[in-house]
């Protein structure tokens, strides 16, 4: 069966009701708690139809659920996993209040703060993360060491990393302390720890780093901790940035 506009794998039907994450969804489907059209169906990656099929876990509907656009300001020091084996902070208990399940946009890593986008709308969460679309993301970085304007030159036209060169970025020196530069990044990409790796390629480390803003998402009027719905607008235009880099 080909995937159509209406057709979604089970896994990803259960995760987009809101109920839990992917892989809890994965794991419900595989010990048979979840039936389509009254039969049992065990596999993940079977296609349903969200518009004609009847889909229940343990016996009830799973239905869409209204979507939610959580902005967080997360903190460093917690990771952006639903659980962690580990037992390190989540950002998920940051957000308590939010009664159905939300996956994050992109992720921070544990020594990183700043802007974290979360959301039941899976669609609109893949036109953002897809590296096409090339979705702008700004950072705060305190580097390690004073950088050169050269050192600024190689980050703003790209530089070369295991996984490729990267492409040209937005550079802005903020400041100079005693030992330190203070730059803005702002960079159209999401591989993983890219920023860090980006500084540790022109001979430098990352002291301190904050994500201020997500295409035309900031951090104003949050604290750090805290979090906030999105409003209709800034859902409007995420969507109308996210169809412009589609047609371009």
């Amino acid at each position: 069966m080909k995937p159509g506009r209406t057709l979604k794998t089970l896994d990803r039907m259960v995760s987009k009701a809101g109920l839990g994450s992917r892989t809890e969804a994965r794991r419900w489907i595989g010990s048979g708690r979840v039936c389509v059209n009254g039969k049992v169906v065990q596999t993940p990656d079977h296609w349903v139809d969200l518009q004609r099929d009847k889909v229940t876990l343990d016996g009830r509907l799973v239905k869409s659920l209204d979507r939610r656009y959580i902005l967080l300001y997360k903190p460093k020091g917690y990771i952006t996993s639903y659980r962690d084996p580990q037992g390190r902070a989540t950002v998920y208990s940051l957000i308590p209040e939010v009664d159905q399940f939300v996956g994050t946009v992109g992720r921070l890593d544990l020594d990183t703060s700043g802007l974290l986008l979360l959301t039941n709308d899976h669609d609109l969460a893949e036109a953002m993360t897809n590296p096409e679309h090339e979705l702008p993301k700004t950072y705060l970085v305190k580097a390690a060491t004073l950088l050169s304007d050269e050192q600024l030159r190689r980050l703003a036209s790209g530089v070369e990393l295991k996984d490729g060169p990267t492409r040209p970025a937005q550079v802005m020196r903020i400041r100079d302390s005693a030992k330190y530069t203070f730059l803005e990044l702002t960079i159209t990409e999401g591989r993983n720890r890219q920023v860090r790796r980006m500084i540790e390629a022109i001979g430098s480390k990352v002291l301190k780093l904050v994500r201020t803003r997500i295409g035309p998402l900031t951090l104003e009027a949050l604290q750090i901790g805290q979090w906030r719905e999105l409003t209709k607008e800034e859902v409007a235009s995420l969507r109308k940035l996210s169809r412009a880099k589609r047609r371009s």
